[in-house]
């Protein structure tokens, strides 16, 4: 077997295990974040201590997340790393454009209703989606 081909499946098998650990990360993430978000309700009755003890788990795990993005991000070739970053900086944008837009509009009383983050959360992952899709049509 050739040196490059060698390379090849090196790398092949680091962005796969990268990209598991990311997936894992995230789903911890996304647990710990349902344990804090629901567990003083539905499971320890507002325990200070035990919220606060989930909400510090929670942002321990994100921290490991975002670290394993970083990892799984500098793990990726140049142009898949160009195509994370331009839909990341699209991303970055409209969360902070339609955001604080958002926010103003109770603000000035346009919507009756209090804006909730997670309307902003899903606006932002269906950006980065869509941007994604599109670099990716773009470099075929």
């Amino acid at each position: 077997m050739n040196k490059s081909k060698i390379n090849a499946d090196s790398w092949a098998l680091s962005n796969l295990r990268n990209s598991v650990h990311l997936k894992y990360w995230s789903a911890a993430w996304v647990v710990s974040m349902a344990l804090a978000a629901f567990g003083p309700k539905y499971i320890w009755d507002f325990n200070a201590l035990l919220t606060i003890f989930a909400v510090i788990i929670s942002l321990v795990v994100g921290g490991a997340m975002i670290l394993m993005t970083k990892r799984y991000l500098s793990g990726l070739d140049e142009m898949h790393q160009k195509i994370f970053r331009d839909a990341s900086a699209i991303t970055l944008g409209v969360g902070l454009v339609c955001g604080n837009s958002y926010e103003l509009l109770e603000d000035i009383r346009l919507i009756s209703f209090e804006p909730e983050i997670s309307h902003l959360i899903i606006l932002m992952c269906l950006t980065f989606l869509a941007a994604m899709i599109v670099g990716h049509r773009n470099y075929r």
